[in-house]
């Protein structure tokens, strides 16, 4: 079986799991997109849901399956966010934003009672580090930011570009990828990146996901966050 139909397999598991008048999170990328389509799916069989997507397009794409939309300013709590990643660890700590959302995203998943992970098998990982961790900073002074990330430790700052310019994120940012390799020590990092002035969010999500669901073949393997 093929990663995109691995992909297909794990989003629609995910979108198993929203029940009728849950408010939920929608995540943003290739992956995240057959999620939504499902979504899309239930909802003309009569699924009741709002949805809070992630970036423009994933708006768009909810938007056009029948999905309700809410923005993330009109509620107080989301129940459940369901999302893809670019890296998961067994600890279900991810780098998340190749698809440059990683500021909604973080921002959804902190308002959600459950953040549920979805993905090919290929996405889990002893250790972080090896995709490069986005970085999304202020356009004023990036450069500065990126010498910075590189003190910490990073062999290879680049700055995202789209075409001949620099990408920009739905919040107006750039998006520093950053090549740590192997990432020791991902909630310590974390907070040493936070640190840095102009730096609007990071790609490190710790302690966020409490299961993950990755398709394996022709089936999809659950694993659950290890208790703390």
């Amino acid at each position: 079986m093929s990663i995109e139909q691995e992909k297909r397999l794990a989003g629609e598991a995910a979108a198993e799991l929203v029940e009728s008048g849950m408010i939920v999170g929608l995540g943003t990328g290739s992956t995240a997109a057959f999620a939504v389509r499902r979504l899309g799916e239930r909802v003309q069989q009569g699924l009741r849901i709002r949805g809070v997507p992630t970036s423009l397009q994933t708006a768009e794409l909810a938007g056009a399956v029948g999905i309700e939309i809410m923005d993330i300013g009109q509620v107080e709590h989301i129940d459940l966010t369901i999302d893809g990643a670019d890296e998961i660890d067994p600890a279900l700590n991810l780098i998340k934003g190749g698809g440059g959302a990683l500021f909604r995203e973080k921002i959804v998943a902190a308002a959600s009672a459950r953040l549920v992970i979805f993905a090919d098998h290929t996405k889990l990982v002893p250790h972080l580090g090896a995709f490069p961790l986005p970085v999304e900073v202020n356009p004023f002074g990036w450069q500065l930011a990126a010498a910075r990330i590189r003190d910490l430790g990073a062999a290879e700052v680049a700055l995202r570009r789209a075409a001949d310019c620099a990408f920009v994120t739905d919040n107006h940012g750039y998006v520093l990828d950053c090549h740590f390799k192997q990432i020791a020590d991902p909630a310590g990092l974390a907070e040493q990146l936070k640190r840095i002035t102009g730096v609007m969010e990071i790609g490190l999500f710790i302690g966020m996901a409490e299961l993950a669901l990755l398709g394996d073949g022709g089936s999809v393997r659950h694993i659950q966050r290890p208790p703390a």
